[in-house]
């Protein structure tokens, strides 16, 4: 793989699931603006560590591509 190509394996060893949960920790008590708010927030700081275009477009591409939808549309 070289430095470009995006990485879909899982690549979180053992901690994946206390992540997780702290992800979700930090959500709670938070109205969903807030909770939109500070998931950009943690996009824009990881987009910034990642720095290289490619291999956020590539993680934009596959995002978009992964059944998600958006709300309000069917």
């Amino acid at each position: 793989m070289t430095d470009d190509q995006l990485s879909t394996t899982w690549n979180l060893g053992t901690e994946g699931d206390d992540l997780y949960a702290r992800l979700m920790a930090v959500h709670e008590g938070l109205s969903d603006d807030e909770s939109a708010r500070l998931n950009v927030r943690l996009v824009l700081l990881l987009m910034n560590h990642i720095g290289d275009r490619a291999v956020l477009e590539a993680a934009i591409t596959a995002a978009q591509a992964s059944g998600l939808r958006r709300a309000g549309t069917a």
